[in-house]
């Protein structure tokens, strides 16, 4: 089975839960199941190779250009990840079917579970740390959905923010990381930069890529200081606490510390940062845990304990520590995933995990506890279960290990570390199961039925397998896991009993002294909450609060709602671009001599200017603005007819149309004269930013009107190409359905929805507040007495036919001579909204056939199967193509696609105009612009007066009351 389709099965899977659901509980759990167990078989498929010393790999090319590829890679290491992954999540799968309440909506766990199983196994297999990091912030993710389940706990919610923020950072960190270990190595395979050790350990950016990688490692895995989101998200359902705590979520810190540590094992910083984060963490959490009468805080603190101690044994540096890393790795999956079932358990018969509300359950719950004591001696590190031996590793690995000189100081605080892993889980057992039967239990406990205690159960028989045949039953794996961290051929030897060692006497004094913690836990625990300490999640929550305050203060100080300053901020940053690029570089002088000036030219240029000019003078003055406005765009277009740029020129002068025409209908409800002007310094401030931005511009155009390329530019490639591979003369045309047709479809596409999303936000308004304002409107200037007059109505209908021929014609020529769908668009838009100004908005919709949004969403449609339609052909989407036909008695044709991919353009074109012109037209009939006011639609059914002798064709009353309102007196 190929790596990709093992990592994509949980996603597909992903799918049938919430399909299954209805089915019953069982088939959604039979079907989430099928998915995973099939994930896990076409693993152990590659069994064989991988214990051989192979590495399976598939490659596939994704995005080449920036290094991102979807390659995936099985090795020993992986393999043991993927392992975990896979067969503890089929035991958490039937764990939860039993465990849920029927309440809970099982199809969206399982969706969550598998999303964020798919994740996990995406990045034990993958090989490029690009394709990696978007796995690795999907389980962040995932997590986050599976950590907040219950969303009507305010603890899972906030446990789930928790989470996704810390360990969300601390992705962020890792991205930067990754980035320059990428950067350093050449290349971004995972299984290239394992083969550059030295060249990235001499490269002066090894240690800040290192500590931002770390950084992201430690946050996953709870080290210190990111250890306290850990236990806070143990408001999850148990079988989350239980997937997340032994085999998926905070291992991928350690899987990717495990990954990298043929390039970083070695170096004294990776020494010294990660064995003694991981000791300190080791200790820290065990003695917390001791204290903790949570059943699933004192796991989860036990939790971070024992990957601060597989971070300490990676940190070391050694085939040994890795061997015991490896190791321990397998023996926390077991054991802690069965601990973290029992505990649930025990939740779900007596509704409680308070320990001190238990005791007494060994001979009420007798299979619950026999699990749970055979998961917590393992735990403690008891012999013969298996957690005695990788604790012995451990204890053997610390005490020959010197620290700043000192032989004595790690295995001393590993020794204090097992004093108290052994003290929790004694104290787990103790305080849970043994004791008298209590009365006062809040409900009566009994064992659970066979599908709760089935995982648990393989689990323990885990546990006492691995601990009594270590090698046969583990050796296999870690032998191939430890090969593949360090990358030569290591002979782990794994037994119950290796003599007298150091490490025989230092685990007697842990037990001795985790027995003794146990029988004095009252008084120490009266000593611990007397003691002053510091509190992490308050710390957090205060950097949190302090870090949205700050953000926010940042925010609202830039993004004040005013666009003159967010105008003014990216002015000045690209002036201030501007300058630092011109002044660090080498600038030579031009060659070209500048074109003679003629009189007609400089003219046109003169009054161009003297409008500009003009619009800052009067801008207070809208109306008069627009008008001036107009103007700048009409020599505008003049400048493209003389400059050659026929196609320029008609699209220039169709939207200055439109857009006068649109503006002069909105303005009619703002005022005509600006009503704040802002202060004179501010006036300078401005038309000093708009000078040099004006100047540096024009600069920039000078310079490079005065110079040749010395490269291929693209206007060239496009002229070359435009018949010969699109079959179109008209260069802009080809440009905008074929070279660029990919950014012309989302262009239509975005704008049809901003016309759509205006129109229902305009009639939304208009419903509330709004409404009201506008019902009481009175013009701020006098109307006159004719609003449509006769000769502007008779002129408009007798264009309407012109225009939608001439706009037909130039639709049809676009492809090789000056036009197109976008002009034609206009075009047939400017004649519609004549027909609107002239005989009113209800007679001109009354007598339209179309719906505006149909027309857009006809527009979209046509232009996506005319590139669709090029996967028929082989070819990329929106890849064009043109023939020569000839039709009897009217010649030879040539005939292209892009004609369809134009219609589109054309036909969103007109339908989002005239769209927009409907949102003013509501705005119209609420402001009493008619006097029927019927409920607004662009269906002319639904919008269409019924018909009266003062409303029918031919009559001079305008119909749907569209005449003029009775004059004011005086008026």
């Amino acid at each position: 089975m190929p790596l990709s389709l093992i990592a994509a099965l949980p996603f597909l899977g992903a799918l049938f839960p919430a399909l299954m659901a209805r089915a019953g509980r069982n088939t959604c759990a039979g079907v989430t199941g099928a998915f995973t167990a099939l994930a896990l078989l076409g693993l152990l498929l590659h069994a064989p190779a991988v214990l051989a010393g192979h590495e399976i790999v598939q490659r596939i090319a994704w995005v080449p250009q920036i290094g991102l590829n979807a390659n995936f890679f099985l090795d020993g290491l992986g393999f043991l990840f993927a392992l975990l992954i896979l067969g503890i999540g089929l035991l958490i799968i039937l764990y939860a079917r039993f465990y849920l309440d029927p309440k809970d909506s099982m199809g969206e766990f399982y969706t969550y579970l598998l999303l964020f199983q798919g994740a996990m196994v995406g990045i034990v297999l993958s090989d490029n740390i690009l394709l990696l990091l978007v796995f690795w912030e999907l389980t962040s993710l995932s997590s986050f959905l599976l950590i907040g389940f219950w969303k009507h706990l305010a603890e899972g919610r906030q446990g789930a923010r928790m989470a996704l923020a810390v360990t969300g950072m601390g992705g962020l960190a890792m991205i930067a990381g990754m980035l320059i270990l990428g950067h350093v190595a050449g290349s971004y395979d995972i299984s290239e930069i394992l083969k550059h050790r030295e060249e990235i350990q001499a490269s002066p950016l090894f240690l800040p890529a290192m500590l931002l990688i770390l950084t992201g490692a430690f946050a996953k895995s709870a080290q210190f200081p990111f250890h306290f989101w850990l236990p806070h998200a143990m408001a999850a359902p148990t079988p989350v606490s239980a997937y997340l705590h032994s085999a998926t979520m905070v291992k991928a810190g350690l899987f990717l510390m495990a990954r990298l540590w043929p390039i970083f094992a070695g170096r004294p910083e990776w020494f010294y940062i990660v064995s003694t984060v991981g000791l300190l963490t080791m200790v820290m959490a065990a003695k917390i845990a001791l204290f903790k009468d949570d059943l699933k805080a004192l796991l989860a603190f036990s939790t971070v304990s024992h990957l601060g101690l597989i971070t300490f044994l990676l940190g070391l540096g050694t085939k040994a520590g890795v061997i015991a890393a490896v190791f321990h790795i397998i023996n926390h999956a077991t054991f802690k995933a069965a601990l973290f079932m029992t505990a649930g358990i025990v939740d779900h018969e007596t509704h409680t995990r308070d320990a001190k509300r238990l005791g007494g359950l060994m001979t009420l719950m007798p299979i619950t506890f026999t699990i749970a004591t055979i998961a917590g001696l393992s735990m403690a590190g008891i012999p013969p279960f298996n957690g005695f031996i990788s604790k012995e590793m451990m204890l053997e690995a610390a005490a020959h290990t010197y620290w700043l000189g000192n032989p004595w100081i790690l295995g001393v605080v590993a020794t204090l570390g097992a004093i108290f892993s052994v003290a929790y889980s004694l104290r787990y057992i103790a305080h849970v199961f043994l004791g008298p039967v209590r009365e006062d239990y809040p409900s009566k406990p009994h064992d659970p039925v066979f599908g709760m205690w089935a995982s648990p159960g393989v689990l323990a028989a885990l546990v006492i397998a691995i601990g009594l045949f270590p090698m046969t039953v583990a050796g296999w794996i870690v032998t191939a896991a430890a090969n593949a961290v360090t990358g030569s051929a290591v002979h782990p030897e794994l037994a119950l009993w290796h003599g007298i060692t150091p490490a025989l006497w230092m685990s007697i004094i842990a037990i001795s002294g985790g027995a003794l913690l146990v029988g004095l836990h009252g008084p120490l625990e009266r000593l611990w909450l007397a003691t002053p300490k510091p509190e992490a999640k308050r710390i957090f929550d205060a950097l949190m609060a302090a870090a949205t305050g700050a953000a926010r203060g940042v925010t609202e100080g830039l993004h004040n709602g005013a666009i003159s300053r967010y105008l003014t901020i990216f002015s000045v940053t690209c002036i201030l671009a501007g300058v630092y690029a011109y002044a660090g570089g080498s600038v030579s002088a031009g060659h070209h001599a500048l074109t003679p000036l003629e009189p007609v030219p400089l003219i046109a240029w003169f009054a161009l200017m003297a409008a500009t000019v003009a619009v800052v003078m009067y801008h207070h003055n809208r109306l008069l603005s627009l008008v001036l406005v107009g103007i700048i765009g009409l020599m505008v277009s003049i400048a493209f007819v003389y400059l050659s740029a026929p196609d320029l020129a008609l699209t220039q002068i169709s939207v200055e149309v439109v857009t006068v025409m649109l503006l002069l209908l909105a303005l009619n409800f703002l005022p005509k004269t600006t009503p704040k002007e802002s202060s004179a310094p501010r006036k300078w401030r401005d038309g000093i930013i708009a000078i040099a931005g004006g100047l540096g511009v024009g600069a920039l155009i000078y310079a490079l009107m005065i110079r040749d390329f010395a490269f291929k530019t693209i206007s060239t490639y496009q002229m070359a190409h435009s018949k010969p591979d699109a079959g179109g003369e008209n260069v802009v045309n080809v440009i905008i359905v074929d070279f660029r047709g990919y950014d012309t479809f989302g262009e239509i596409t975005v704008l049809g929805i901003a016309a759509i999303a205006i129109y229902a936000l305009t009639d939304a308004l208009l419903r509330g507040p709004a409404n009201a304002r506008l019902r009481g409107w009175v013009p701020d200037l006098k109307r006159a007495g004719d609003r449509h007059p006769l000769m502007l109505v008779v002129a408009t209908r007798v264009m309407m036919p012109i225009a939608v021929l001439v706009g037909i014609f130039i639709y049809l020529r676009g492809h090789n001579e000056p036009g197109g769908g976008f002009v034609a668009g206009l075009v047939i838009a400017i004649a519609l909204l004549m027909q609107y100004m002239a005989s009113g908005f209800a007679w001109a919709h009354l007598r339209q056939r179309f719906n505006y949004q149909a027309l857009i969403g006809l527009g979209v449609l046509a232009a996506a199967v005319t590139g669709i339609g090029a996967f028929f052909n082989g070819r990329p989407f929106l890849t064009s193509d043109f023939g020569h036909f000839y039709i009897p008695y009217l010649g030879e044709f040539e005939l292209a696609t892009a004609m369809g991919f134009d219609l589109g353009v054309f036909l969103t074109v007109v339908g989002a105009v005239m769209l927009a012109l409907a949102s003013l037209s509501l705005i119209a009939r609420r402001a009493g612009e008619t006097v029927n006011r019927a409920p607004m639609s662009t269906d002319p059914r639904e919008d269409a007066p019924e018909a009266t002798p003062e409303n029918k064709p031919g009559t001079d009353v305008a119909p749907d009351g569209d005449g003029p309102p009775p004059a004011p007196e005086g008026r």
